[in-house]
């Protein structure tokens, strides 16, 4: 069900958007994709695997703490397919990493998984930051936007309802003794070790610097691709982060993002005057290529870990 029901969503939202669309957009979407500057996609693909080498070569960092030395190789092949593997059951990645460290460098499984842990901490940080700044930066529309499609009396209500079911929750979290809420207390109190273990590790400033750089290249890749197309070529850079933060959301949405990733895309665009079979290109055209590489590198580093580890 883990698969399939988030693989269902995707195909819904692909199902919906093509239905929305005229035939006259449809007709368009497919000349942006045949005239479309590839070289800029292949740019943007090789910016995406800085991204993989900084991801795997942060980990030695952490592992380092904990007493380990892994193989750089391996590192790579077990990122690689842990991107791989989060196209089928979404966040199974993270599990699949630290079972083919185990396996290949004897490092357990719970270490392992530890450090991957502090890592979604850190990277979620990050990615809060860039929320943050997308807001300053685009104040004035997102407040035109939010009160120009709610009501005022439905965004006071939805405040006040956001402020009890807050308090609501610190009470809960504070008293409650159900098996779930003792469960969820577990889980976070390991997130803050996961991030505090990064504070305390000898090579922290290394560690960090690698995890901004993931975070730049990923943006970097998204913002490349905006030139592969003349009608999205011109949109700033502000807006650019707005797309970056919906578009990141989309791909927890569905697997890997399929069909969530491209509306989102045309969705925000088409807030700055970007007509949304442009953005609906352009959002396919990133997906595709970034897609293919996570498959491509994915089933060639499955291949080659065998190869590399066969003794």
């Amino acid at each position: 069900m883990q698969i399939f029901i988030p693989l269902l969503i995707g195909i819904g939202l692909i199902y919906y958007q093509y239905s929305s669309f005229s035939e006259e957009q449809i007709k368009r979407i497919k000349v942006y994709f045949k005239s479309a500057d590839y070289f800029y996609v292949l740019l943007s693909v090789i910016i995406s695997l800085f991204g993989y080498w900084s991801r795997s070569y942060r980990w030695k960092y952490s592992l380092q703490h904990l007493g380990y030395e892994p193989k750089f190789h391996n590192s790579f092949f077990a990122v690689s397919i842990s991107y791989l593997m989060n196209l089928t059951i979404p966040r199974s990645g993270e599990v699949t990493r630290a079972i083919i460290l185990k396996k290949y460098e004897g490092i357990p499984f719970d270490k392992g998984f530890g450090t991957i842990v502090a890592e979604r901490v850190i990277d979620f940080l990050i990615f809060l930051l860039f929320v943050i700044t997308a807001f300053l930066l685009q104040f004035d529309k997102i407040n035109h936007f939010i009160f120009s499609n709610i009501s005022p009396n439905r965004i006071i209500f939805i405040t006040i309802i956001g402020f009890i079911s807050f308090f609501a929750f610190l009470l809960i979290w504070k008293w409650a003794k159900w098996p779930i809420i003792l469960k969820i207390k577990s889980k976070f109190i390991g997130l803050i070790e996961g991030m505090t273990s990064v504070l305390k590790m000898k090579n922290k400033w290394k560690y960090l610097f690698h995890s901004f750089f993931i975070w730049f290249c990923y943006l970097l890749m998204f913002y490349v691709c905006i030139f592969s197309i003349p009608e999205t070529a011109s949109i700033s850079f502000d807006v650019v982060i707005m797309g970056f933060i919906f578009g990141s959301l989309a791909v927890g949405f569905t697997n890997g993002g399929i069909g969530a990733f491209p509306i989102s895309i045309a969705k925000v665009l088409l807030l700055y005057g970007i007509a949304e079979d442009a953005g609906t290109a352009l959002g396919w055209i990133i997906w595709t290529s970034q897609t293919l590489l996570t498959i491509i590198l994915g089933l060639f580093s499955y291949l080659f870990l065998n190869i590399f580890n066969k003794n």
